[in-house]
């Protein structure tokens, strides 16, 4: 008989999962299992693969940053070069030699011509000029712009367009950046011209080109006027440095951007002057390839490796450089390899792009360092998941197993056994306690049952005669003991787990005393330990409400927001002193808030924490409390927490209370769904929002909460 009201009664509970959702049929193993691996092998994978991802990005970036700077530093020191030769052809127009050479001609008269004598002294002069400012050519003109003298013999206009003076005669020399075609390379001294031909090399990726040589000359030259007492132009002077094969000015370049040792993990760096698409002037080396010292003009490096002077550069370069204008950084393909590149157009004095300058590096290295970091990262994310999940699964076994030997030993009673016990178990904990009072339970109701039996026997003897509205008391009667047990049992686990509550509570307050100041490293721990016993508390109550209702009628009190508020400021004071946030109150309620304190501490603290840490700079919190009205006129509260920091972005304030939403690196995106959650059990709800425009940066957020009028409580 008791079987089968045991059968009864679990039959009856069971309808409820049935009609629950498909969660609540899962066995404990697997809801165990379920909550504890799906965090590991779900959450910390999707985590490792984010982390992943943005290092590749960030390393990426860093990389690019890394040429940018580059460039700069290779872009700076080429406009010091045009400064240089502009200041050295002003210090050659400004030269008392020149001056006095000058002044004899003009007594001599420059209409009637110069002689051999005065053209070879003035010859002289110019190589001496170039000798010591260190330029390639020197030449003189005549206020009208006719050729005086040059650095060296022969030297003629050739067939292109006459020169002609700068409109300016400021006295400043200028200098710029000028593409000579054949014809106009007469000035050029026989050995500067033969440094201007450069035969094209075959280049992978190149743009296609009918052309087999480069014979234009890339020059900065310079023009200063030579000017009288009483500021007539007395002639001209044009100076500068032939940029085709300048091996020392582009390796200079390259010493300056990549000393030695810049460069980690044996990448390279190069620097390349290019005319058009093609390099005159390099560092660039060609390995494993043929010999281009033919191209190169003796500019190849021994051991088999030639600069890549003649090499082109990528079509895809090119046309984003030179056709559009823009710097080039990202990587590339350089002649045989793919370096970390940056490209920057270079302009004539016309402003028409003539030409390029590049700087880089060597990217293999970086991108075996960076996939060996990424490697090594997802190793360490595998293995911490691996021995995660064994570690859980062994102690989840320690939770399920006892509860299966309880499930166990009730089907085994259901089926008659009724001596059937849990008996011993391993664990030592709540979960063994409530298998020994179950097991207590057993052997009361069998007593209970024994002697209900006796009782009923005896009834019968001697009242055989009573109606079957006898025997249906006597049914309700033994459902009522059974209830009665059940309740005393409740009753008693409540009362043996509300003892170690409070051994738990008075050692951990006796910490805190014997500690004082020193507790303050771990008074997040202990915060989280008050949770957790408060929760256990909050079961047992659960449990008492089962054994004596009308004793614990509730657990929501009427809680003041401006001390729920202070209270929250205590617990959050260790993150507000490492930082230069200023806290302003502004509590202007008159209202109680109708909900659990200890569930309305963790809401609040979890919104002061949000808040802080999104100003890490310092800045302003701002705490404000407020009456509120409900769309129905009932009476509420309003709670805001508010920050001075960057503010929400639009696309997250329709997603910040779903659950793994978060900017945080180090978030789970939890909080806030767990926050809403809370508050929306007491009837309310929690709003973000940005600050109005005007009043600065930062986000709002109000947790609106009905409450009871308590006039005069703030």
């Amino acid at each position: 008989m008791v079987a089968g009201q045991l059968s009864g009664t679990t039959g009856q509970a069971a309808a409820g999962p049935r009609r629950s959702r498909w969660f609540a049929a899962w066995p404990i193993r697997r809801k165990l299992l379920a909550m504890v691996l799906l965090p590991l092998l779900g959450v910390l994978p999707l985590l490792g693969l984010v982390l992943l991802v943005w290092g590749n990005a960030a390393l990426d970036r860093l990389l690019i940053t890394k040429v940018r700077s580059d460039l700069a530093v290779a872009h700076g020191y080429f406009d010091r070069v045009l400064g240089e030769v502009a200041a050295s052809t002003g210090a050659v127009a400004d030269s008392q030699a020149l001056h006095a050479a000058l002044a004899a001609l003009n007594r001599a008269g420059v209409d009637a011509g110069v002689n051999q004598a005065d053209a070879a002294s003035l010859r002289a002069l110019m190589a001496r000029f170039k000798q010591r400012e260190g330029l390639d050519f020197v030449r003189l003109r005549d206020g009208k712009g006719r050729l005086l003298a040059a650095d060296f013999d022969n030297a003629d206009e050739g067939a292109g367009p006459p020169w002609q003076p700068p409109p300016t005669t400021s006295g400043r020399a200028t200098a710029a950046i000028e593409v000579l075609a054949p014809a106009e390379q007469g000035l050029l001294a026989p050995a500067l011209r033969q440094r201007v031909a450069v035969p094209l090399v075959a280049t992978r990726n190149a743009k296609p080109s009918e052309r087999r040589q480069e014979d234009r000359a890339m020059v900065v030259r310079a023009s200063a006027p030579v000017l009288a007492a009483d500021g007539r132009v007395l002639a001209w002077v044009q100076a500068g440095v032939l940029l085709n094969r300048n091996l020392p000015f582009i390796d200079h370049i390259n010493e300056i951007v990549y000393p030695q040792g810049a460069l980690p993990f044996g990448s390279q760096g190069t620097a390349t002057l290019f005319l058009d698409d093609v390099r005159i002037s390099t560092n660039v080396r060609l390995f494993d390839g043929p010999a281009t010292d033919g191209a190169g003009g003796g500019a190849g490096g021994g051991g088999g490796e030639q600069r890549a002077i003649g090499t082109r550069v990528s079509m895809t370069v090119r046309d984003a450089v030179l056709g559009r204008g823009e710097t080039w950084l990202d990587r590339a393909f350089v002649v045989n390899d793919w370096y970390v590149s940056a490209y920057q157009p270079l302009a004539d004095g016309r402003g028409q792009r003539v030409g390029m300058l590049y700087v880089g590096y060597l990217e293999r290295p970086f991108t075996l360092l960076k996939y060996s970091v990424l490697a090594g990262i997802g190793l360490v994310f595998f293995g911490v998941m691996i021995v995660a999940a064994l570690l859980v699964l062994r102690w989840a076994r320690l939770i399920f197993r006892p509860i299966e030997q309880m499930a166990q030993t009730m089907r085994q009673v259901e089926a008659g056994a009724l001596a059937s016990r849990v008996g011993p178990v391993a664990s030592a904990d709540e979960i063994g306690a409530l298998a020994g009072h179950l097991d207590h339970l057993l052997d009361t109701i069998a007593d209970k049952t024994e002697a209900l039996q006796r009782w009923n026997a005896e009834l019968d003897a001697k009242v055989a005669e009573r109606t079957q509205a006898l025997e249906a008391a006597q049914q309700q009667l033994l459902r009522t003991e059974k209830m009665a047990a059940v309740g005393q049992l409740t009753a008693s686990i409540a009362h043996e787990v509300n003892n170690p509550i409070a051994v738990i509570q008075g050692n951990l307050d006796l910490m805190r005393e014997l500690l004082g100041a020193q507790a303050q490293p771990v008074q997040a721990e202990l915060k989280l330990v008050d949770e957790q016993i408060e929760r256990m508390r909050l079961i047992v109550t659960q449990l008492l409400q089962f054994a004596r209702p009308n004793e614990f009628a509730g657990y929501v009190e009427a809680v003041p927001p401006a001390r729920a508020l202070e209270d929250c400021l205590v617990l959050t004071n260790h993150l507000l002193a490492r930082s230069r946030i200023t806290v302003v109150r502004d509590f202007g309620s008159s209202r109680l808030a109708m909900i659990n304190r200890q569930e309305l501490q963790q809401v609040l603290v979890n919104l002061m924490v949000n808040a802080i840490q999104a100003m890490p700079e310092g800045g302003v919190l701002n705490l404000a409390t407020a009456d509120w009205t409900t769309a129905d006129d009932r009476p509420g509260l309003r709670i805001e927490v508010a920050d001075t920091g960057p503010g929400l972005a639009e696309a997250l304030i329709g997603e910040l209370f779903k659950p793994f939403v978060t900017r945080k690196q180090d978030g789970t995106g939890l909080g806030l769904w767990i926050s809403r959650s809370i508050v929306e059990r007491y009837g309310g709800d929690i709003l973000a929002r940005n600050r109005p425009a005007g009043q600065g940066s930062g986000a709002v957020m109000a947790v609106l909460l009905a409450c009871e009028l308590a006039a005069g409580v703030g």
